[in-house]
Parts: structure tokens; C-alpha cells; sequence
């Protein structure tokens, strides 16, 4: 029974890669009909129930649309022709992190509704369930408003927390609700994290580049970075990791679980492994940031590095920010042997995280809304992120490299040598658009010629436009860089 189930889910994945091909080639073109379940499940030699399932698998990926009484057509054009960002190659020595005024001045102008949002990672409040989430908070105000205006325990509300272990069971995590913390958003739970295994002066190993919200936490924890090698598909250099670990005193790991921000990169289940073992070997804990697991664009669900191997010393971290309720605030974390530890940072810090809001969230996953809510949402950041490819390669110099995420909602994009994304970014701002320049991704201001964009926005006229801006830009200081060189 396993064999046959393996082999059929084998199988339809094999049937989309397929149809996905005959778009990538153009056979199927944008707006076209695609084969009918019938037709593709007779010339594949495939069941119907094979072909629908590829089909689905296919719109979730933003591929397909499926249209009542009509059948499947094709939404996604054919695959860029963009190189991927090339392997990261930081110092590979621990630095002290100096970014809290790049940060707060980014985050100002990424905040201000008259710029085109291209900059921080924030989702449109259009595209989020605000209305239904509105009408869970106004019931459990209205019901039980007097219960709820009190401080939670500290662990946060038993409702929730049952809730989250409900869907942690579904990518391998078999949490009890006394296992959970629920905390001010993500970035409380990572710091709660670091301030559990780590003090100041400490070394941190992350990714690079990396979230510099992950960077500004380390800075203010007084904890010094370790900058390690990345690639945009498979992640960290484990080889370049290990090298690191033999040499250098490594408090703990604080890396992606999946779709790392900027890079959308996530590791295969086997190289997950691979780097737990290594861990393990060292006795290094590792806090997991998967804040945008349930973003994904394929079949499954990446598994977390505890779902994997349930005896390391992993603290989970996520929320709920970039999916359905940023405003909320509302995070947590599965932080293991490290719990009580974790508490006492959490009385010390807030206290507790606000009830009703926890309340809201609770009956919104309870009633299966949020699923809904995200088959809808993956399939807009999917579209969102190919059109954005194609405008990046239509209007960006020659030799720009782009990212291909799996999942997320953002886009890391690497000019040609020696384009300054700092200047870049005063000159669009100046236009009204703001996007995150590379160098406040690194805590050695690496990453000058890169930049990042945020897709978290439904793609219209004045996102296309944003980005056609800062491609012209680019191609201008480009061309200003080449006279200046021949020159001289």
C-alpha cells in the first residue's frame, strides 16, 4: 500500500512537470486553454484523479486557473532566463552588527504609503483575510470582551496554543500545548531564543545574506554574527559551516527553515539532516525562523529542521505576520529543553501577549478559514513573483541575476559589478518607489550591488512601473559606471 501511494504521487508530480515544460517552452501559451483532465489523462496514460491532482498542484504554483463550467487555463508565462544570484562568500569571521539606523531609517520609508511598496516584507492589507479575522475579534469582544481584557499566562492562551499543535502535527511536529510560547510576533520569539542559549559576545552563526531584522536583534543582544556562505537554492554551505564550527567558539545557529529572507532558498529534507547531525556533533542549538513555511508554492509543506529529527536542540520560531494578521503581533515558539528559560526572558520582556487578539486567531484556525485563506494567498505571491521576473528582465542592466523562491513573497536581485544599491535607493525614493538595498542585509555591509524586492503587493500598474523605474536606474548608473571606467 505505501509503494503504490509513493508511486502515485510520483506520478502526478511527473504529469505537472510535464504541462509545466509545455508552458515554460511556450507550446502553452498565457491565456490559453490547457488539455482537459480527459484529454491529458488519456494521452499521459495517467488515471483522472492523477490529472486533477497535478492540475491542483499546478494553480497552487500559479501556474493554472481553473474557471467553472470552463476548465483550466494557463496564467504563469514561460520560465526567465535569468541567472540565479551566485554563491555568497562572507568573511567567514564573527563581526560586531552596527545596523539599527539603517534599519529604523528603511522601515520609515518603507512604512509610507505615498512610496511604491517594494521594500519591507509586508503583505497588502488587501490581499489578507482582514474581514473575516475582524468579525472572530468583534464576536470574542462582544462575547467574552470583560474575560479577555486581562493579562494571559505567560504562555499565552490554552485555546491558541492547542490550535498551533494541531497544525504542527501536519509537517511532523508532535508538540504539546504546554510546549508552546506564544509571543509579541517573531521577532519576540527569536529573541527570547538567543537570550535562552546565548550572552553578550557571544558568536552566532546565520545565513548571508540574511533578514536584517534578525541582524538588528543580535546587535541589540550585544551578539556578534558569523556571516556564512549561502546559496539561493540549497542554502547554507554545510562544508564552509563545519570548517566554522572546528575553528570558531558558535553559540548557537540561527538560520531559515524555509524560503530564507531575501534568498527564498530552503534546504532538501537530506541536507537538513546532514546539518543537524553536524550540530549535534558540536552541541550547537539551532533556532529555526519559519515564518514563511506555510508560504510554499510546491506540493508539501517544507519540513522544519525538528519535524525532521524530533532529539535536537532546535527552537522553533514563527507567526502569523506575513500570512494573515502583521497588525496582531501575534508569534510563537517550541523552544524544547529551554522552555523555563524562555519564560522567565518572557516575564522579564512583556509579559504577556495581548488576549484578545489571541482569542480571534484561535477561532479563525479553529473554523479551517486560514486554509482557505492561504491556498488563495500562495497563489497570488506566486503570480506576483513571476510577473515581477519578467519585469525585472525586461528593464534591468544585462548580467543581472535574479532568485527563484519556492515560496515567500520576495525577490533578491544581484546587478552587475559595480552597481551601488545605496545610491540607487536615494534616487528612487526621490521617485516615489522604495525597495531594501543589498547592504543592509550583511552585517559587513556586503551586498552593495544587490537589492531586494518585496512581492507581498496584488500586481498592478503602479508596482510595474516601480520596478521599470528602479531597472532604468540600474541600467543608467551602469552606463555611467562604463564611461567613467573608459575614462580612466
Amino acid at each position: 500500500m505505501t509503494i503504490v501511494q509513493t508511486e502515485r504521487a510520483h506520478r502526478y508530480e511527473e504529469l505537472a512537470s510535464f504541462v509545466a515544460g509545455l508552458v515554460d517552452k511556450g507550446t502553452l501559451r498565457p491565456g490559453s486553454r490547457a488539455p482537459s483532465l480527459r484529454r491529458i489523462s488519456r494521452d499521459r496514460r495517467a488515471s483522472l484523479s492523477t490529472a486533477l491532482k497535478a492540475y491542483q498542484l499546478l494553480e497552487d504554483r500559479g501556474i493554472l486557473e481553473a474557471r467553472p463550467r470552463s476548465g483550466y487555463y494557463v496564467t504563469r508565462r514561460p520560465a526567465a532566463s535569468l541567472d540565479i544570484p551566485a554563491l555568497s562568500q562572507p568573511p567567514g569571521t564573527p563581526t560586531s552588527v552596527a545596523i539599527a539606523a539603517t534599519v529604523l531609517n528603511l522601515v520609515q520609508y518603507a512604512s509610507d504609503p505615498r512610496l511604491v511598496p517594494l521594500g519591507c516584507a509586508v503583505p497588502s492589507p488587501e490581499l489578507l483575510a482582514a474581514g473575516q479575522l475582524d468579525r472572530f475579534l468583534a464576536r470574542a469582544a462582544r462575547i467574552k470582551g470583560v474575560d479577555y481584557n486581562v493579562y494571559t499566562a505567560p504562555k499565552g492562551d490554552a485555546a491558541l496554543r492547542q490550535e498551533l499543535c494541531r497544525r504542527a502535527l501536519r509537517c511532523g511536529q508532535g508538540w504539546s500545548p504546554e510546549d508552546v510560547v506564544v509571543t509579541c510576533g517573531c521577532t519576540e520569539a527569536v529573541t527570547l531564543a538567543l537570550k535562552a542559549v546565548a550572552r553578550p559576545g557571544d558568536t552566532i552563526a546565520i545565513e548571508s545574506p540574511t533578514y536584517f531584522g534578525l541582524l538588528h536583534v543580535l546587535e541589540a543582544l550585544g551578539l556578534k554574527a558569523l556571516e556564512m556562505p549561502t546559496d539561493a537554492e540549497a542554502g547554507i554551505d554545510i562544508a564552509a559551516l563545519a570548517h566554522a564550527l572546528d575553528q570558531k567558539s558558535v553559540a548557537a545557529c540561527l538560520f531559515s527553515s524555509s524560503f530564507n529572507n531575501p534568498l527564498g532558498c530552503t534546504m532538501p529534507d537530506a541536507k537538513k539532516l546532514e546539518f543537524l547531525r553536524l550540530l549535534t556533533r558540536h552541541s550547537v542549538p539551532l533556532i529555526e525562523d519559519d515564518i514563511y513555511g506555510d508560504i510554499f508554492f510546491g506540493a508539501e509543506r517544507p519540513k522544519p529542521f525538528g519535524a525532521l529529527d524530533p532529539a535536537a536542540n532546535t527552537i522553533y520560531c514563527s507567526s502569523f505576520s506575513k500570512t494573515i494578521a502583521p497588525g496582531y503581533r501575534i508569534g510563537w515558539l517550541m523552544a524544547g529543553r529551554h522552555t523555563q528559560t524562555v519564560l522567565q526572558q518572557k516575564l522579564a520582556s512583556t509579559l504577556a501577549t495581548p488576549a484578545l487578539t489571541q482569542a480571534a486567531l484561535a477561532d479563525l484556525l479553529s473554523c479551517g478559514g486560514y486554509d482557505s485563506h492561504l491556498r488563495r494567498i500562495r497563489r497570488v505571491f506566486a503570480d506576483n513573483i513571476d510577473r515581477m521576473t519578467r519585469a525585472i528582465e525586461q528593464s534591468f542592466p544585462a548580467g543581472t541575476r535574479v532568485s527563484r523562491p519556492a515560496g515567500g513573497f520576495v525577490l533578491w536581485v544581484e546587478l552587475p559589478q559595480p552597481a551601488d544599491t545605496r545610491v540607487l535607493f536615494g534616487e528612487a525614493v526621490r521617485r516615489g518607489i522604495c525597495f531594501a538595498p543589498g547592504d543592509a542585509f550583511s552585517a559587513t555591509g556586503r551586498y552593495q550591488h544587490c537589492l531586494r524586492l518585496s512581492c507581498g503587493y496584488g500586481w498592478d500598474r503602479r508596482i510595474e512601473a516601480g520596478v521599470e523605474t528602479i531597472g532604468a536606474l540600474a541600467v543608467a548608473q551602469a552606463r555611467q559606471g562604463a564611461i567613467h571606467g573608459q575614462g580612466s
